[in-house]
């Protein structure tokens, strides 16, 4: 920023223009099951910029996964690392996966998923097999994460006794506090943690957006949006309606909390809120029909085809002009 920048920002005259393109970022990575290769490849593509260093990130459910494991490699020998740990981890996933039969692929599967969804976890899944678990053992030390990490982590969990969010940050990161950020009630055991039983976090924040940015102390923001926004067709049958009104409402507090910020800074409510810029990445404008596709398909095509898309985009948000106020937007995937 030149002199008469800061002077006109001094005397209200302008927003103060942070520098472009970021030399320092903090992420906030919604969940979405699969669809979070999305963001593996976002970030595959980010960690690629040897300019950009990372402040702080947020995360739920697979966003939370793909905050802790990228972490883990930055602790363990930066940015390469951390790359190569992200597709260690999603290829280790879907080879759990492989395993298990596909619905569309035989009767067998088709009669097993009516019977999942007509029991609850613990009577289709009474000794807790959790594939997760089992990957985030093998990609993070989790004692050495949370000593020496250089970014701040935020998970967002969701307390089932009252529904209120819970934010686990760094010192308190285990498997277990990861699991609670990713737990769906119909399909894993509740999580506990210091007595309290945890939900998925993204019912509460997907991701938490405004306790990211009390923990920044960087002037840029970029969200990762994997869960779909549209919808091409009126769902009609009872899973499509469900799906979709789970899209809805998984998006519902990303959205109250970009409006809520969004106003902050239209009043000048702090310097720090007048200086921020927030970006946002959606898999919608990248990936065409992901609102039709399943969040639990961890087959490695789809796979791959989502993390390029996420690469592709990345880049397009690298490459943007800056929105220079809160009511422009220069690039489809821009927030403000």
């Amino acid at each position: 920023m030149t002199f008469i920048d800061r002077a006109r920002a001094f005397i209200g005259l302008a927003d103060p223009v942070p520098k472009w393109p970021p030399d320092r970022l903090s992420l906030a990575l919604q969940g979405g099951g699969s669809f979070g290769a999305f963001t593996w490849g976002v970030l595959d593509r980010l960690l690629e910029e040897p300019a950009i260093g990372f402040d702080a990130i947020s995360g739920a459910s697979a966003g939370a996964v793909n905050a802790v494991v990228m972490a883990a490699g930055m602790v363990d020998g930066g940015p390469d690392e951390a790359r190569a740990r992200l597709t260690q981890f999603w290829r280790r996933m879907s080879r759990s996966a492989a395993l298990l039969p596909k619905p569309a692929e035989s009767p067998f599967g088709a009669g097993l998923e009516l019977v999942i969804r007509s029991l609850s976890p613990y009577q289709f899944n009474p000794f807790n097999l959790n594939p997760l678990r089992e990957a985030l053992v093998a990609s993070i030390d989790f004692e050495r994460l949370r000593a020496r990490s250089p970014i701040k982590l935020l998970l967002a969990a969701t307390r089932v006794s009252d529904g209120r969010l819970r934010i686990l940050t760094t010192p308190e990161l285990t498997v277990e506090a990861v699991l609670a950020s990713a737990c769906l009630p119909l399909v894993h055991h509740t999580i506990e943690i210091d007595g309290e039983a945890y939900w998925d976090g993204g019912y509460a924040a997907n991701p938490p957006l405004i306790p990211l940015i009390r923990a920044s102390e960087c002037d840029h923001a970029l969200v990762v949006q994997v869960t779909p926004i549209k919808s091409a067709r009126l769902p009609k049958t009872a899973r499509d309606i469900a799906k979709r009104i789970e899209q809805i409402q998984f998006n519902a507090t990303l959205n109250n909390e970009l409006e809520t910020l969004k106003f902050g800074k239209m009043i000048g409510a702090t310097e720090k809120l007048r200086r921020l810029r927030i970006g946002r990445i959606s898999v919608d404008e990248e990936f065409e029909g992901l609102a039709d596709e399943s969040a639990g398909n961890l087959d490695w095509d789809f796979l791959e085809r989502l993390h390029a898309s996420g690469r592709i985009a990345a880049d397009l948000w690298l490459r943007q002009d800056m929105p220079q106020a809160p009511s422009v937007r220069r690039a489809d995937n821009a927030a403000w």
